[in-house]
Order: structure tokens, then C-alpha cells, then sequence
């Protein structure tokens, strides 16, 4: 007998990730890892970046590293594995979106840090962390990118609790969610029609 492809199944996640992602048991543990990420960008940009002419003014670091990215080196291996990202970079470069791309990093990375430290759409505000350090690992960067990168894919999954001690508290009720509207929006009555 065929399974009716009409007929979804649900699985329900295991005990302890429904604890960990979930439940406002575990916020306090967001708190800590939502402040230290956050302090963690907070700290790149304004110890680097921020009042660094060559970030925010001429864009000459981002072109600098982009640059180094895409060279080929003697032993024919760029920092850059995929092919389709180093010609995005060229592409970039050629573009003179250096200018730009700095002052983005720069404020963005000040901005993701501070949304995680107050608990302000902890959720949204990792993923763009991700996004970041997702770029400067492709462009052939290590650093403290992976540890960040996977932090901020937990506290992607964990976004309903991460904010919990923060912001996130009052923004979420009030606002909503794109599948439940918040009390900021009325809902919507649907009149059958007669």
C-alpha cells in the first residue's frame, strides 16, 4: 500500500535538545554564550575595525585581504578553495565594492554584537554573525571564525530561548513571528462566507 502523500508526519525532537532549545530552563545558559558572542564581535570591530581609516574610509583592508584571497601562490593553491567564490571576490574587486563592504563590516559587526548582548532578535542577529564569519572562512580565513561560526548556528536553533534574559522577551510577544502575529498586530477574523 502506497503512503497517501497528503498525510505529514511530525517527529518530535529528543528530551534534552527540547530542553536546550526550547525551554526557558536553559536561558541562562543563552545568556552567557548570547553576551560572550556578542561581546566577541563588539570587540573585533571597535579594537579593529571602527576609526581605522582602512576599513571605514578607503576600504584598503577589505581590498587587501580580497586580494591576497584570490592570488594564486607558487604552489598553485589559493586560499580560496571554490573557484565561484574567489571570481565572486574578483568580481567584487572589480567593482571597487571594497569602500563599501568595509564600513558593512565594520557597523555590522558592531550592530550583531550589540543586538546580542541586550537580546535583541538574538536569532536574527546570530545569523548574520554566521553569515560574516561563514565570508571570512570561504575567503580563506581561520581565526576564531569556526568557533564563532558554530556557536552562532546553536544559538540560531535556540532562538525562541536566546533572548529570553534580554530584549527578546518583550520584542518576540510584541512583535510576533511569521506564523503567529504578535500584539503589536491584530489578528485577522475570517468571516465564512454565507
Amino acid at each position: 500500500m502506497a503512503a497517501n502523500p497528503q498525510i505529514m508526519e511530525y517527529f518530535d525532537d529528543p528530551p534534552l535538545a527540547r530542553k536546550i532549545f526550547s525551554s526557558t530552563g536553559f536561558a541562562w545558559l543563552w545568556l552567557i554564550v548570547r553576551v560572550w558572542l556578542g561581546y566577541n564581535w563588539v570587540e573585533a570591530t571597535i579594537s579593529h575595525k571602527i576609526g581605522n581609516p582602512a576599513w571605514v574610509k578607503t576600504g584598503a583592508a577589505v581590498k587587501g585581504f580580497w586580494q591576497h584571497a584570490i592570488a594564486v601562490p607558487a604552489n598553485g593553491r589559493p586560499p580560496i578553495e571554490y573557484g565561484w567564490y574567489r571570481e565572486f571576490l574578483a568580481w567584487l574587486l572589480s567593482m571597487h565594492a571594497e569602500v563599501w563592504v568595509g564600513k558593512l563590516v565594520a557597523y555590522g559587526e558592531l550592530l550583531v554584537g550589540i543586538a546580542l548582548i541586550l537580546g535583541a532578535f538574538a536569532g536574527i542577529a546570530a545569523f548574520f554573525g554566521a553569515l560574516m564569519n561563514w565570508n571570512f572562512m570561504m575567503a580563506g580565513t581561520a581565526s576564531t571564525n569556526p568557533v564563532l561560526f558554530a556557536v552562532a548556528i546553536l544559538m540560531i536553533l535556540g532562538w525562541k530561548v536566546a533572548g529570553y534574559y534580554g530584549l527578546d522577551r518583550y520584542l518576540l510577544p510584541l512583535l510576533g513571528t511569521p506564523w503567529r502575529p504578535g500584539r503589536m498586530f491584530p489578528h485577522k477574523t475570517h468571516v465564512a462566507p454565507a
